[in-house]
Formats: structure tokens, sequence, C-alpha cells
């Protein structure tokens, strides 16, 4: 009779040393990842903010090309979605207005409008983060006259 040697089995696996070696890499990793990708919300409402702007500038010039001037601070940027009738009232205003509603800004405040501005003909902006006027990093203010 034939004797049957039994096979060894050769599993190998990850030693502890391996292992430790992966995790602390993915933390590394995750260092310095992860501060990156929770700024970017704030970087994006700032983006938007300055596009919000540069849209509400557009309809802006659109209203004083048709009026022969800009809305004035008592009217508010509601001028360029409603006929103003008090203050000085536009004479050929566009029928449906120059935006369909004034937009917040990303914080969901509303921008501040000047006209005539400290800064131009208007000045347009948004206290940023914070809400309120100043600050720095976040909560810094966006500012029209400031934007390339």
């Amino acid at each position: 009779m034939k004797h049957i040697k039994p096979k060894l089995s050769t599993q190998s696996g990850f030693t502890l040393i391996e292992v430790m070696v992966v995790v602390v890499i993915l933390g590394i990793l995750a260092g310095l990842v992860v501060p990156r990708l929770l700024d970017r919300p704030e970087e994006a409402r700032r983006t938007k903010a300055v596009l919000q702007i540069k849209s509400i500038e557009e309809a802006l010039a659109l209203y004083k090309l048709d009026n022969g001037t800009f809305p004035q601070t008592s009217q508010g940027l509601e001028a360029l979605v409603e006929k103003p009738v008090k203050g000085r009232v536009p004479i050929k205003y566009r029928e449906g207005g120059y935006l369909d509603k004034v937009p917040k800004d990303p914080w969901n405040s509303d921008y501040v409008y000047l006209s005539p501005g400290l800064n131009g003909d208007y000045d347009l902006m948004s206290y940023g983060a914070d809400g309120e006027a100043g600050g720095e990093g976040n909560d810094a203010d966006i500012k029209s006259w400031e934007i390339e």
C-alpha cells in the first residue's frame, strides 16, 4: 500500500508590520487630503458669489443702457425685477425686467447695493460667510470693484 503524504498548506498572509505600515501611510494621506476637501465647499460658495455679482452687474449695465442711470439705493436690486414706482422712475424699463429674481448670496443673505457707490457708479457686495462687513479668509467680503 502506498503511503500518501499530506500536503502542507503554504498560505501566506500579511504580517502585523505590513498592516501597520499601510495604516500609517493611509493616515498620512488622510491628514493631507481631508483638510483640502473640507475647504472646497467654502471655495465653491465664494466662486458662486463672484458669478452672481457678475450676473447682477450685467443686469445693472442693461438697466443703465435703457434708462440712463443705475437704480437708486432706495430702489435696490429689486428694480431689476420690477419697475420702480418711487424715486427716479425709469422711462424705458424693459418689459419683464432685467432679472427673474434677485438672488441671495450663497450664505442666504441679501447682496449689499449702494448707488451712487463709494467705489464707482455703484457698490455691490456680499459680506461673505460671517454676514458682517470686513473679515478675513472665508469671512472676507466679496466686492464687485475688486473682482477681476
